[in-house]
């Protein structure tokens, strides 16, 4: 089976943490991450994260292609607005292929105002005004005719609150306020058979301009739209495009953008991985979707990832009030245990359980997943049987964990702690 090297750049966006998430457990590719050597998550999600410079420093094109021919990348997958452009024009110089669509829809919607002209009359489109001398009615809305999120958008109340706006920031556009619903598009298209998918989501809350609650939708008319949308532009692969309603309830359109969308997610989790699909109709494979059934709503909140410096050959665990848990298996232990066992890590259950050991264990379905079962008479401590000097204890007990502690000098956890050795990465620096 061919396995794709696919590089993610910028990789600490929210949108490079989509295509990781998306990616990392798919067998047809190998997922590497790139971007600034400042403080992000990507060096926390990927497993190898190199550090390249902006696009805006000189230099940046040759730094990407030496690090594409050293990890013999295939594809690169742009997961920044600017980057998506930079790349695109600088495919010829890049020893991998750019997944995107083709440079001209780049750079036509890189630009509010050169994306409604170029798709005036195709679909229903904001009033822009000229200046602030042209505009008739308040509340307006202004944004900047290149960003994204939220950034530099406002809704101006009245010509003093816009006069202001306008000289804070420079390069934006004015528009008609829209004050209803809005939505994100999610599409996919192949160059030959047109939009292949093509589903909306509310963006019922949002923080930065970024969707944190989403919720599919049955939205008449997305489909059409996608199409002409699509056509006009030449767009193929993932892509999405905004609506939002007027105050009379009609659909108009925000922005078209080329790339994957960090919700995009809600649909992944109904069968679309966009990136996977994205790279297959760059390799002109037959595509075909299958589709579980919705709704599907989607919140997001800050989530947390450790780096940390323990090193650990064997695992400890306790049964009681550790890894059972109220009568159930504690499923994130459990998934502690094996990540070790897939990294030839050793792990050993010690307990005191009180009734047949064995019984308990398969009933649970545990059995047999141990490299030691290590069962204590009622008052034998747990420190007399820990000996390796590179084991760490996961334990309910307190009073257990201070005596392995001082006993042996090693690491031990209660359940509450867990996540830094399930999220957590053991490498220290970038690569």
């Amino acid at each position: 089976m061919k396995v794709r090297n696919v590089l993610v750049f910028p990789a600490g966006t929210e949108i490079g943490l989509e295509i990781y998430k998306a990616l990392r457990f798919c067998k047809e590719v190998r997922v590497f991450g790139a971007g600034l050597a400042i403080s992000n998550h990507g060096y926390f999600a990927y497993p190898s994260y190199h550090a390249l410079p902006s696009i805006h420093e000189d230099g940046w094109i040759e730094r990407l292609a030496a690090l594409c021919r050293a990890l013999s990348i295939d594809y690169i997958l742009p997961a920044y607005d600017d980057v998506i452009v930079a790349l695109a024009r600088a495919q010829a110089h890049i020893p991998a292929t750019i997944v995107s669509s083709p440079l001209p829809a780049c750079e036509i919607t890189r630009s509010k105002s050169a994306t409604y002209r170029a798709l005036d009359g195709l679909l229903p489109l904001p009033r822009l005004y000229a200046d602030a001398d042209a505009v008739d009615a308040y509340p307006v809305f202004v944004k900047p005719d290149r960003g994204q999120g939220s950034q530099g958008a406002s809704k101006a109340g009245s010509r003093a609150e816009l006069d202001a706006a306008l000289a804070a920031t420079p390069g934006l556009i004015i528009c008609a306020y829209l004050p209803g619903e809005e939505y994100t598009v999610d599409c996919f298209s192949d160059r030959e058979r047109g939009v292949l998918f093509a589903r909306a989501r509310s963006r019922r809350r949002t923080r930065n301009g970024i969707s944190v609650n989403t919720h599919t939708e049955q939205l008449d008319g997305v489909q059409a739209m996608a199409e002409r949308i699509g056509a006009r532009l030449g767009l193929r692969g993932a892509w999405f495009f905004q609506l939002k309603r007027d105050g009379g309830g009609a659909l108009v359109l925000l922005e078209v953008a080329p790339r994957i969308a960090g919700a995009m997610a809600t649909h992944r989790m109904m069968g679309v991985n966009f990136p996977l699909l994205s790279i297959f109709e760059q390799e002109r494979l037959p595509l075909s979707l299958l589709l579980n059934p919705g709704p599907i709503e989607m919140d997001r909140a800050l989530g947390n990832r450790y780096r940390h410096e323990l090193r650990y050959g064997t695992l400890y665990v306790d049964l009681d009030d550790t890894l059972l848990l109220n009568g159930q298996v504690n499923t994130l232990l459990v998934q502690l245990i094996f990540q070790c066992l897939n990294r030839g890590k050793r792990v050993k259950l010690i307990t005191r359980h009180a009734h047949d050991l064995g019984q308990t264990l398969a009933r649970h379905r545990l059995a047999g997943l141990f490299d030691e079962v290590i069962h204590l008479r009622l008052r034998e401590k747990k420190s007399a049987h820990i000996t390796e000097p590179d084991a760490i204890l996961i334990d309910d007990s307190f009073a257990e964990r201070r005596d392995v502690s001082e006993t042996r000098g090693i690491a031990t956890f209660d359940c509450s702690m867990l996540e830094l050795l399930v999220d957590g990465i053991e490498s220290m620096g970038a690569a």
